[in-house]
């Protein structure tokens, strides 16, 4: 039996057709999800008793073998079938019989391929929760490491006023932790199980649909049937949320691109992140970052893909739906590689501060701290602007930076300069004197590490907490 209907039909179906309407090729990898549904529902059709204890006992114990079998290994989800759900049935009712036809009793593939793609997304996403808390412990580190590391802060490109390594990486930190807490806001929300809408209208068999519902690890069952089959809604946050992601890693990408540059020398990729050149032996290529960022369109498009197939779907399920899952299974192993990649990456880049410190030394980054020293003296910001882009132009003709400058060419222009400006516009003065919340100075950088260290440690525990849960369940 390779597929669960026919009955109706006199000729078989054209060879063409079959290989485009099939799906087993790509939804074979909800094998498990589609197991641990199907015995939550024979454990309720027994509790109703609309199985017998012995059909009930029969058919959940030959699911459970099937599910050692293929992840042994010893069974292979085979090709002929028309998707998952058809070689789960067969190969069970080839095993026990007559009691395996009736696995399907009260249920439509509608509501079970739903269930088997929330859960399955359920998983991908507590997954996705675990790599971003670890990519934000690396992250962490940096911080810890760099609250005294000089760098440029930019604008446009260009260089704009000094910070620290940690302050940028603080800066990316709040990016993924966004992540994390747009993930587990999609786990809260997918607390309904559709299990038991049926094809759309539910059924006639007395189900206990909230008996399943908890069985499976969710609240409630799903309050309307037709919407129970149809809804793709979290596959479209979740995409969506996958979108937001690989954008910030691309963002990432693109500054370790121009900072492992040699314009820039700021970092030193592992070699173990690294390719070279077929041709020219002298480089080392920043691939991984490159790749990271080219996949970020890739996973745009499955984002874009489902929201175009399901823009013009009327109630309930309509076989458009299938292509849900080639763009959602790409958009997480796409996601999911590129996360872990780029972690390893930050783990064991070499950051180079003496070129960090003379790129912020030498760009004119403690101009806006050289005008706030004029107007701390009395002199109107609009005039101390004007006097400090003429010394940064002065500056610009000899070759030197603001703090190289000596007195007397500073009181060539304003005689309130007096020697205490170097001081006023040294890396250390222009970082650790802007303390306000979420400023580079050494205090509140502190501060936030101290901050997200503890955030770190909650959800870590609340992760732990959250995988004992489901073992109990399984």
């Amino acid at each position: 039996m390779a597929q669960l209907w026919g009955g109706r039909f006199t000729k078989e179906t054209d060879q063409l057709v079959k290989e485009f309407n099939d799906s087993i090729r790509f939804d074979k990898r909800l094998y498990r999800q589609d197991i641990k549904g199907s015995i939550a529902h024979v454990e309720m059709l027994g509790k109703q008793q609309i199985l017998t204890e012995k059909e009930r006992e029969m058919i959940v114990s030959g699911l459970r073998q099937l599910l050692l079998e293929i992840e042994e290994g010893s069974l292979e989800i085979s090709g002929s079938y028309e998707d998952i759900h058809s070689f789960i049935e067969a190969n069970l009712t080839e095993r026990i019989g007559e009691a395996g036809k009736k696995l399907h009793t009260g249920r439509s593939r509608n509501d079970q391929v739903a269930l088997d793609m929330k859960l399955y997304v359920r998983e991908e996403v507590g997954k996705f929760q675990q790599l971003l808390l670890r990519f934000l412990q690396v992250l962490l580190s940096i911080m810890e490491e760099h609250t005294e590391t000089v760098m440029p802060g930019f604008t446009h490109l260009q260089k704009a006023q000094p910070i620290t390594l940690a302050h940028h990486m603080g800066a990316y930190f709040e990016m993924f932790r966004r992540d994390f807490f747009r993930m587990k806001h999609l786990e809260e929300t997918m607390t309904t199980c559709p299990l038991g809408s049926g094809a759309l209208a539910g059924t006639t068999y007395p189900l206990d649909r909230m008996y399943t519902a908890r069985l499976l690890g969710f609240q409630e069952p799903s309050g309307n049937s037709i919407d129970g089959v149809s809804d793709r809604d979290y596959l479209l946050e979740l995409l969506s949320d996958l979108s937001v992601l690989m954008m910030h890693l691309s963002r990432f990408s693109e500054e370790i691109i121009l900072w492992n540059s040699n314009e820039y020398q700021f970092v030193e990729i592992d070699d173990a992140y690294s390719t070279g050149s077929s041709i020219m032996p002298q480089k080392k290529n920043p691939d991984i970052a490159e790749l990271v960022r080219g996949k970020c369109g890739r996973v745009y498009g499955a984002l874009q893909s489902l929201l175009t197939t399901m823009k013009g779907l009327p109630l309930a399920y309509n076989k458009d739906m299938q292509e849900d899952k080639e763009q959602v299974f790409d958009a997480i192993d796409t996601t999911r590689m590129c996360l872990k990649l780029f972690t390893g990456m930050m783990d064991t880049i070499r950051f180079r501060k003496e070129k960090m410190e003379e790129s912020a030394r030498h760009g004119f980054t403690n101009a806006t701290d050289a005008a706030d020293y004029l107007v701390n003296k009395g002199v109107p910001f609009r005039d101390a602007h004007g006097i400090i882009g003429a010394l940064v132009l002065l500056c610009v003709e000899k070759g030197i930076s603001l703090d190289q400058l000596e007195l007397s060419e500073y009181q060539k222009i304003s005689s309130v300069f007096a020697e205490d400006i170097y001081e006023a516009i040294s890396m250390d003065t222009c970082i650790n004197k802007r303390l306000t919340t979420g400023g580079p100075a050494k205090e509140a950088m502190e501060e936030s590490i101290k901050n997200y260290a503890a955030f770190i440690g909650t959800y870590e525990k609340e992760q732990t907490a959250k995988e004992e849960k489901e073992w109990n369940r399984s």
